[in-house]
């Protein structure tokens, strides 16, 4: 087999993820070893954010990091970091392949193409669509969806609705691939339970970014309205912390802790040991916290827009996105139908290790960078 040299940024912000990390990140750092352990070389682009501290460490797993800084203003980090990173990958030909994260980037897919690079782009979701961008943000979506379309060699789309919009629009056939669901087993320790003061299977957990597009103020809102002696642990934080942040914040029910970032394995800790996690987005590409939590087997409580069910089937309990009350009621059911909880967690985490697989995942994506 060929063996290729890859360059790759957009929506990831460092590998290994830090703080405000998303699902990009995760979703890099689970392929881009992969590629590598097949024989290929990957430069992968990393994001220095205004008062990021060093070491910036020159390899992960055979990947080979180049650090550009950036701005630090939601949107804009993006664009400054990626337009460095095309210039780079064309003047110093640091690649024959690019893999860019996002839409969002397909604007220097022209370029990239120019310099004779075969540029493949992975869309990950509906971001035109998402409450945090302003409207300028959205319409830069909106313009970017048509040089998405027509731009790259290649786009490949995580889930198979907004694959199917975009076909749909563009009369065009695109290429789709999931995310993987293994995960690593955890540690047994639980020194992450004693150190937040929490017990086993009492407390509901969220991990991610806290922006508006999340939900989190639903979930909050639904928890204060439940009767239980069970806790709310949010874990994490947003990149760029607002008025939204600082609103989910003031909630004044005892019940409910941010502890902030957490990390590695005690994340998977914190996940294996729930009594179930929340995931009460409105807008998502394919969840890889979804995924994980599945693949953990833990219970999960999740809204039922299609993105979502299509990983979980039946095997989740679901509430109608966008509503708090609809999300207390199924709450208190969870809590009531522990038995119905545990069933869904166990046939859940059969399926989706049948259906999303890493390995194979990472096939599709070198035989398409190879065409």
């Amino acid at each position: 087999m060929e063996k290729l040299r890859i360059a790759a940024f957009g929506g990831f912000r460092s590998i290994p993820p830090k703080p405000g990390g998303a699902g990009s990140d995760k979703f890099a750092v689970e392929l881009y070893p992969r590629i590598v352990k097949r024989g290929h070389k990957l430069v992968a682009y990393c994001r220095i954010y205004p008062g990021d501290a060093g070491p910036f460490e020159p390899e992960y797993e055979g990947i080979q990091l180049k650090y550009f800084k950036t701005v630090k203003k939601a949107g804009f980090d993006t664009l400054v970091h990626s337009a460095k990173a095309t210039f780079d990958v064309i003047f110093k030909n640091t690649a024959d392949v690019v893999h860019l994260h996002s839409g969002a980037n397909s604007i220097w897919a022209l370029l990239l193409r120019i310099a004779g690079k075969r540029v493949v782009v992975s869309q990950f979701a509906m971001d035109w669509k998402r409450d945090k961008w302003p409207w300028y943000g959205k319409l830069f979506y909106l313009v970017s969806n048509y040089l998405t379309a027509y731009c790259p060699n290649a786009v490949v789309f995580d889930n198979v609705f907004t694959k199917a919009y975009f076909e749909k629009k563009f009369k065009k056939q695109f290429s789709f691939i999931p995310y993987g669901s293994e995960v690593k087993a955890p540690p047994d320790n639980t020194d992450i339970l004693q150190k937040l003061g929490l017990q086993q299977g009492e407390y509901f957990l969220f991990v991610g970014r806290f922006i508006p597009d999340k939900g989190i103020h639903l979930l909050v809102e639904a928890f204060e309205k439940i009767k239980t002696g069970k806790k709310l642990v949010l874990i994490g934080g947003s990149p760029n912390p607002g008025e939204y942040e600082s609103k989910v914040k003031s909630t004044t029910d005892e019940r409910i802790i941010f502890p902030g970032y957490v990390y590695g394995d005690d994340t998977n800790i914190l996940m294996t040991h729930a009594y179930a996690y929340v995931q009460p987005s409105l807008i998502e590409g394919l969840s890889p916290v979804i995924l994980t939590v599945m693949g953990l087997g833990t219970p999960l409580i999740c809204s039922d827009i299609q993105e979502n069910t299509f990983i979980c089937g039946e095997n989740a309990i679901t509430f109608n996105s966008g509503s708090a009350a609809h999300l207390a009621t199924q709450l208190q059911y969870a809590i009531d139908n522990k038995q119905l909880l545990t069933d869904n967690a166990i046939k859940g985490e059969i399926d989706i290790k049948e259906r999303f697989n890493w390995e194979k995942i990472c096939d599709q994506y070198i035989a398409l960078l190879i065409k």
